[in-house]
């Protein structure tokens, strides 16, 4: 026999981790609405939101509440994007006001969102864009809304606590009615346009992102900022409803004053009338 050792078979090679990558979102608020009606392009992955291929790499998503979320784009890439919408842009901001999300691409691992952290996926697949693209664009259409019922609320306490202290109304009904439309706008954009708690379009062919899209609206806990946020509009709604109501009131007792007024003036001049004449 030989006294050759016996061959030692190999171990099994390790498999080595998929490699990982990051790329940024960007979120851009640019403006009260964006037109994109007409916008045809042959590499266009969805129409509502309407969502496109942009730059080398990248993505762009657009929503018609005055939101754009550019994914994986250059600065330069970025600027063009935004140069572009500029004739679709309505009621454009001076300042565009951006936040940037990291998106993690980890394809040995399940889309899951790490609390403070970067939205880890599988594939940067398009769907995943849109699922993702509509909740940031949600978050900064809210942020906007709590910014502007902030300042009605700011505005509206001191005609509160007037009216408490004198038991009189405001006497710059000008101001007051100013406030009362900034409420009424930020109503009509929060209930009519955003639809904060409404899912993606996506999800109704791809129930499979669900999950993804309701761990990034509890991250950004979309449904609770809404919920407050109807509460202060409500709040608003009825404080301008009292005080426009005590307006209207005390108008129409001047008005009252005024016509009572101008009879008693009437009978006087017709009881001098009769005294001069009844004189002669």
């Amino acid at each position: 026999m030989s006294d050759r050792p016996l061959p030692v078979a190999s171990p099994a090679p390790v498999p080595m981790p998929a490699a990982k990558s990051r790329v940024t979102a960007r979120t851009l608020l640019l403006g009260d609405r964006i037109d994109t009606t007409g916008l045809e392009r042959s590499d266009l992955l969805s129409t509502t939101p309407l969502a496109f291929r942009s730059g080398a790499t990248g993505f762009a998503v657009l929503f018609r509440y005055g939101v754009s979320v550019l994914v994986g784009l250059s600065p330069i890439e970025e600027d063009e994007v935004v140069r572009a919408l500029g004739p679709r842009l309505h009621g454009r901001y001076d300042t565009t006001e951006d936040e940037s999300t990291v998106i993690e691409i980890t394809p040995d691992q399940d889309d899951q969102v790490v609390p403070g952290g970067p939205v880890s996926v599988r594939t940067l697949s398009p769907s995943r864009i849109l699922v993702i693209a509509d909740v940031l664009a949600k978050n900064a259409a809210l942020s906007r809304d709590e910014r502007e019922v902030s300042k009605v609320i700011e505005v509206m306490e001191p005609f509160a606590a007037a009216l408490a202290r004198t038991g009189k109304s405001p006497s710059n009904r000008r101001k007051m009615l100013a406030t009362i439309g900034q409420a009424l706008q930020v109503q009509h954009r929060l209930a009519g346009r955003v639809e904060i708690e409404d899912k993606p379009d996506i999800l109704w062919d791809q129930p499979e992102f669900e999950r993804l899209w309701l761990r990034l609206a509890d991250e950004y806990e979309l449904k609770e900022r809404a919920t407050s946020l109807a509460r202060k509009l409500q709040v608003i709604d009825e404080t301008a409803h009292a005080i426009t109501e005590i307006i209207d009131t005390e108008r129409s007792v001047r008005l009252e004053m005024t016509i009572v007024l101008l009879i008693v003036v009437e009978v006087l001049v017709t009881f001098y009338e009769l005294y001069v004449r009844g004189g002669h």
